[in-house]
């Protein structure tokens, strides 16, 4: 596969987020006096879905983590509305590849959901209010019915839309998910990203996906990025296929 490092650069959808478009210009992370990415430099609008594969340790979470805010970095990450000019920082949904709690305690999706958006102590009653918003946050990944159930009890596939969920509320400007279907079997990995789809489309999400799982996310994902410490190649789904059905490798 080529090596050069293309711009990833589509028209933006109608009905514009105000502060939807992502760019990153030669940004460079280090930690513990180590390089963990390098001059990663490409540009994101509204609507797209964007796979970032490579291999283990090649920096895929880290890249996300840094466009969280969560690292320092070197270079510059801006976001833009659909004019070009220059925003504040928007709303960013993130889903972590594991969500970590303990399996043995008694918390329900909704004490979960509650310590996300409300100042209520989740310990106490839930407010009917509190209970309404989250049921409809729940209804956007088709998993209301959930909200009285302990996050122990829930299959792989309920605790991925509990999780997405989670980061949906409120709904971001841009979606950031690091291996969300990692726990699931095809046909899970298959429904959950329909759902993705659907949210994308509904609200003209722009979607960072890491994923090392090609044969899937490729159907559905409108570029990729490939990542190892640098950018290896980048552009349009169509043409990271095309090169490797030719046999070049990623």
């Amino acid at each position: 596969m080529p090596t050069e490092n293309r711009k990833i650069s589509h028209q933006p959808a109608q009905n514009i987020h105000p502060r939807h478009n992502l760019h990153l210009n030669h940004v460079t992370v280090r930690r513990g006096g180590k390089c963990i990415i390098t001059d990663i430099t490409f540009s994101l609008a509204c609507g797209e879905l964007v796979v970032v594969t490579g291999p283990n340790g090649g920096g895929k979470s880290t890249l996300l983590r840094t466009i969280l805010g969560e690292w320092p970095y070197e270079g510059t990450i801006i976001f833009s509305d659909c004019q070009g000019n220059i925003s504040t920082r928007p709303t960013i949904g993130y889903m972590p590849q594991h969500l970590i709690f303990d399996r043995q305690a008694p918390l329900t999706v909704a004490d979960l959901m509650l310590a996300n958006s409300s100042r209520w102590p989740v310990f106490l009653s839930h407010r009917q209010k509190d209970r309404q918003e989250i049921s409809k946050i729940l209804e956007q990944v088709d998993a209301s019915r959930l909200i009285d159930r302990r996050l122990g009890e829930l299959s792989g596939g309920e605790l991925q839309r509990v999780t997405l969920a989670f980061a949906l509320n409120p709904i971001p400007d841009i979606l950031l998910l690091d291996e969300p279907v990692s726990a699931l079997d095809v046909k899970g990995q298959a429904l959950f990203y329909q759902l993705v789809l659907d949210l994308r489309a509904r609200y003209d999400l722009l979607t960072l996906v890491v994923s090392h799982n090609l044969d899937i996310v490729t159907k559905y994902a409108t570029s990729l990025i490939v990542l190892n410490r640098t950018i290896r190649f980048s552009g349009p789904t169509r043409d990271v296929l095309e090169a490797r059905e030719r046999g070049t490798t990623i």
